[in-house]
């Protein structure tokens, strides 16, 4: 039986009305009309959107306040998100002056319009070039134009007299374009702005608000050399490639499990991040559940199964745009490898980190002492991971494990908020007996117990010198390096 190959998703791209209705209405026109002719592996699936959104009449006035319309831009980008949509072109270059700010909050890709047309001009004209400008007074003074064309052209913009009498005029004002008047009175301006531009040596117009290019041809069949910016933007959503945007890099935290142990890795990320501002600092977002049952109860009695529990967590994390999963716990650990294939965003394992860091930096060690809740040893996920390295790991007796236990879950343990001299002595009782079983390295496997001991690589026991490893703090330097710019450029 012959199986038909389905064919590949086209591209689904979506439009952001109602910040100017005729400017992104020609936008959607022009975006339809170039996938219609595109051949069929080319074609995209155009969607259009818009909410409520009353604007002020001198929106591109040289003080206009924009934040209603950076609300309604993330609003609507949030919705087409929810739509699942690949790319958004945003037809409305007031709106470009804050593209980074609302790009860093969203994952999905807004297709830059000055890039496009920056491209388009350089395919028209030889360097050298002169290009004159019309746009808002707003975007004027966010001197937009001068971050994409200034380092290799001059830009030219009308006269005070004529940006104010004219170009405003034409498109905001009572008979201006944004009021559906789309000839007569509005071109002469419009005319006489261009001719200002030419007299100063502009060699091409480029329209630098949306509803100018909906009257570009009449302004071509006047003889000016002007461009329409919303066809240029329109055809290169046709040759978009998604990839890496904008968006500022974001841990996500499965928390509460435990809650001390939460806020610890969290300081730890902080510690570990080279900032000189609150600004170079990682963003992350925390699902703190401290309801998800006990993963030791469950591996080692017959309490209830926290795998739903974990893989919704880690499910709202990733549709807050984690790029990646840190659980500071070692047991939930045993629960990672039934989850982590129904997500698209990986879990960073702090068991395999943990083993690596071993490796890497104790490499001439050959016995991995292991600390942790008793679910976590007999569910034996540190056991399989270090079974795959040269070394050999070497867990409590009985005795002192319920050492361990009681440290953790008992009456006056770290569970119980008891973090004190008694709680670590008895601890080190737990380690000593390691370190005299044959253990040249020991692991803190189980995040309350970094909390009475700090990582030390140089840690004495018993008249030994052993190292101490915190896995919380091994995550937290890897998931730091992870986020970095370096890693994400390489990724």
């Amino acid at each position: 039986m012959k199986v038909e190959q389905l064919a590949p998703r086209p591209l689904s791209v979506g439009v952001i009305g109602g910040l100017g209705a005729i400017g992104s209405a020609d936008l959607y026109a022009k975006v339809t009309k170039a996938a219609a002719k595109a051949p069929l592996k080319e074609r995209v699936k155009v969607l259009f959107g818009q909410q409520a959104f009353e604007d002020i009449d001198m929106a591109g006035a040289e003080n206009a306040q924009t934040n209603t319309r950076k609300l309604y831009v993330f609003d609507m980008l949030r919705e087409f998100e929810g739509r699942k949509t690949d790319a958004v072109l945003l037809p409305c270059f007031i709106s470009h002056t804050f593209l980074d700010e609302v790009q860093a909050e969203i994952s999905l890709p807004i297709i830059d319009m000055m890039a496009a047309i920056r491209a388009n001009l350089a395919q028209r004209l030889p360097a050298p070039r002169k290009i004159g400008i019309l746009t808002s007074s707003y975007v004027r003074k966010k001197a937009l134009f001068e971050k994409y064309f200034a380092d290799d052209c001059q830009l030219v913009y009308p006269s005070p007299a004529i940006q104010h009498a004219c170009l405003m005029r034409a498109v905001y004002g009572t008979t201006g374009i944004k009021n559906g008047y789309l000839d007569g009175e509005s071109i002469d301006l419009l005319h006489r702005a261009c001719q200002d531009l030419l007299d100063q040596g502009a060699e091409v117009i480029v329209p630098g608000i949306t509803e100018i290019s909906t009257v570009s041809d009449a302004l071509a069949a006047r003889g000016i050399p002007i461009i329409d910016t919303n066809r240029i933007y329109a055809e290169s959503a046709l040759s978009f490639k998604a990839g890496q945007v904008g968006r500022s890099f974001k841990i996500g935290v499965v928390g509460g499990v435990g809650p001390a142990a939460t806020v610890d890795f969290i300081e730890k990320v902080i510690k570990n991040t080279p900032a000189a501002r609150d600004q170079d600092h990682i963003k992350l977002v925390v699902e703190h559940n401290p309801k998800i049952p006990d993963r030791t109860d469950n591996l080692i009695a017959d309490g209830a199964d926290p795998t739903v529990a974990i893989y919704a967590a880690c499910k709202r994390l990733e549709n807050d745009n984690a790029d990646m999963i840190a659980i500071p716990c070692n047991t939930a650990h045993a629960f990672v490898e039934r989850i982590q294939s129904y997500l698209s965003i990986p879990i960073v394992n702090m068991l395999t980190e943990t083993v690596s860091y071993i490796e890497q930096q104790h490499g001439d060690k050959t016995c991995i002492g292991l600390l942790a809740t008793s679910g976590t040893i007999a569910s034996r996920v540190y056991h399989q991971i270090i079974e795959r390295s040269k070394f050999r790991l070497v867990a409590p007796d009985a005795e002192h494990q319920a050492i361990v236990m009681d440290v953790i879950y008992g009456e006056h343990g770290v569970k119980a908020g008891f973090v004190n001299d008694a709680a670590r002595a008895r601890l080190k009782q737990a380690i000593a007996y390691l370190v005299a079983n044959g253990a040249d390295v020991i692991v803190l496997g189980c995040t309350e117990l970094p909390l009475l001991i700090s990582q030390d690589d140089a840690f004495d026991i018993a008249g030994k010198t052993v190292p101490v490893l915190d896995p919380t703090e091994i995550l937290a330097r890897r998931c730091v390096a992870l986020a970095s710019p370096q890693a994400r450029k390489g990724a």
